[in-house]
């Protein structure tokens, strides 16, 4: 769950992405997993039509520790990657400014920090952007 203010705008990284609504100082906590948070089961991926499953794949991050499939119940799930991200992991399930984030800045995560399927999200995004 996000603890900061936070809106979705179109994100020169890829398709739309989360951006601050305000100051957040550096060492803040951006998100907590929280009960908002879902765990998706193989029988609930099994349970949707292919292109449902396809559409959701792109919002679950599969956890590098545990194996399970999380999707953020907020707008968290539209955080980008970034190689040089401005939030990184205090652990597996808190979220911290790495600096100061301005507001209008978009809020970015490492996705190889935390998710076992970042290469298929990396990819989309990449196609994301040069279809733009």
């Amino acid at each position: 769950m996000l603890t900061i203010k936070a809106t979705l705008s179109p994100s020169p990284v890829a398709g739309i992405g989360l951006f601050a609504a305000e100051f957040i100082p550096k060492g803040a906590i951006v998100w907590k997993l929280s009960g908002l948070d879902l765990v998706v089961t193989e029988s609930h991926l099994a349970e949707l039509s292919d292109s449902a499953r396809e559409q959701i794949a792109h919002h679950i991050y599969i956890d590098v520790r545990t194996g399970q499939r999380i999707l953020c119940g907020d707008n968290a799930r539209f955080m980008n990657h970034s190689e040089d991200p401005n939030t990184g992991q205090l652990n597996p399930q808190v979220e911290i400014a790495l600096r100061d984030i301005k507001p209008g800045e978009e809020i970015t995560c490492d996705y190889r920090a935390f998710d076992a399927d970042c290469q298929a999200k990396l990819s989309w995004e990449d196609a994301a952007v040069a279809s733009m």
